[in-house]
């Protein structure tokens, strides 16, 4: 990959040790970031200009179903209970084909390159091998970096989901792992659990066990809607058989109706919270967890989760989730007849849960998250020199409000230029749309959901 630097920009790292920078260079060798800072030697070195753009980490997008991507449109009006269970995971999952996956998880990814998010966990629901491998394979061609959840298949709802006692496909998912996903630098292996809500207790332990037997990440819904009581008629039990098995390895994905003593439970344990605010505010999902896990002294990573009925771009959640968060801590200072003088959470707080504390979510914080010497080089340019975004007076406040995905100029994934002068460089763009266009028509008409 060889030397770059990019030059002249306003450099907003993240990292406190680092800095922020009105004009400076980050200069890469190889795909890691040696060195940030003002007037860096240039010498050797593939120049990536930066003047009048702010160079700031990929953003992460700790929580989505890419998969999805080709039948965006149809779930704008869905409620979780209402229509998405019986459509999506009771129908429209059962009628991929491999190339389904292939396509929806390419085009997923080149959205996120598009808009600025260079690491996505794809919550995957593959009907076998073959569709697991496909869905890797659209990782890899599209060149994003990821976490690939291998999660229960799509094809039969009532075996999967519904207090399931059947275990995730083990053999598949080793297979997997060892041939498409172990040498694979951009890639890691997570385990999409159903856990408590969904499938038995002994069912539940024993996928998180196999997800530790394989070192990888345990990704987990929880605490969504009213399930299970709505269905079963139970009380909810909070983390139920996972109370004593939580840590830094699991990821809890919503979590909007654990008490703040669960919270602050899970927090103490070290495990993440993946907070997907449009998706649940739409669905039915309850309240965001963000104001729990602040208050718990943790912060959640944002996700944007069902991309069949919003836009996968994660500007929209950050800025989402921090003005709802507000909102709600605003009505609190009002009904205590106190009027607001101050806001609760703040432009660089929303940034760095779509950036740091998406990484450490996803165990990667030691890779990505900040632009510091010895991390890869996952790297977005905002353009600034626009009639929405300039004058710049402040880059953090630029890149959250009024930057959206035309901004981000130029992409980086590990030192490799994806995105340049505002045009994805991979060529699956355009010699692949037909196929995803068709792909998205096919599985729509035959779910039957508009006859």
């Amino acid at each position: 990959m060889g030397r770059k630097i990019i030059q002249n920009g306003t450099v907003v790292s993240l990292d406190p040790d680092v800095g922020q920078f009105d004009e400076a260079d980050v200069l890469i060798e190889d795909g890691e970031i040696v060195e940030v800072g003002p007037g860096l030697d240039a010498s050797n070195a593939e120049v990536i200009d930066a003047e009048d753009h702010i160079v700031l980490p990929g953003f992460v997008d700790s929580h989505i179903h890419l998969a999805q991507t080709q039948v965006r449109g149809i779930a704008g009006d869905w409620s979780l209970m209402g229509e998405y269970f019986d459509h999506m995971l009771g129908n429209i999952t059962g009628l991929y084909r491999p190339e389904d996956m292939y396509l929806g998880g390419l085009f997923g990814g080149l959205e996120k390159l598009y808009t600025g998010t260079t690491t996505a966990l794809d919550w995957s629901y593959p009907n076998s091998l073959e569709h697991g491998e496909r869905a890797v394979d659209a990782l890899k061609d599209a060149g994003l970096r990821a976490v690939y959840t291998y999660g229960p298949p799509g094809d039969d709802a009532a075996k999967w989901w519904f207090e399931s006692d059947v275990g995730l496909p083990e053999q598949n998912i080793r297979e997997l792992y060892d041939g498409k996903i172990r040498d694979d630098d951009l890639l890691s292996l997570a385990l999409g659990l159903r856990g408590p809500d969904f499938c038995t207790d002994e069912t539940a332990r024993g996928d998180l066990e196999l997800a530790r037997e394989l070192d990888a990440l345990a990704t987990v819904h929880m605490g969504a809607a009213l399930w299970p009581s709505s269905v079963y008629g139970e009380e909810y039990q909070g983390f139920g058989c996972f109370e004593d098995v939580l840590g830094p390895d699991v990821n809890i994905a919503h979590g909007n109706h654990f008490s703040q003593e669960d919270v602050q439970h899970a927090v103490d344990a070290g495990a993440s919270f993946s907070s997907t605010p449009e998706v649940e505010m739409q669905m039915g999902h309850g309240i965001p967890v963000t104001g729990k896990v602040l208050e718990a002294g943790g912060r959640p990573a944002w996700g944007v989760d069902v991309c069949s009925n919003i836009s996968g771009d994660m500007g929209s959640q950050m800025r989402v989730g921090m003005q709802v968060q507000r909102m709600f801590d605003n009505q609190r200072t009002l009904e205590g007849d106190e009027e607001v003088t101050e806001v609760s959470i703040t432009c660089r707080d929303t940034l760095e849960m779509a950036t740091i504390e998406g990484a450490k979510a996803l165990g990667l914080e030691d890779e990505i998250g900040t632009l510091t010497p010895g991390k890869r080089a996952d790297v977005v340019l905002v353009d600034t020199d626009d009639f929405l975004t300039a004058p710049a007076h402040s880059p953090i406040e630029t890149v959250v409000f009024q930057a959206d995905a035309s901004h981000v100029d130029t992409v980086l994934v590990d030192g490799e230029v994806v995105k340049r002068d505002g045009e994805l460089l991979n060529p699956a763009v355009d010699e692949e749309f037909d196929r995803f266009v068709e792909s998205g028509r096919r599985l729509v008409e035959e779910s039957g959901i508009y006859s």
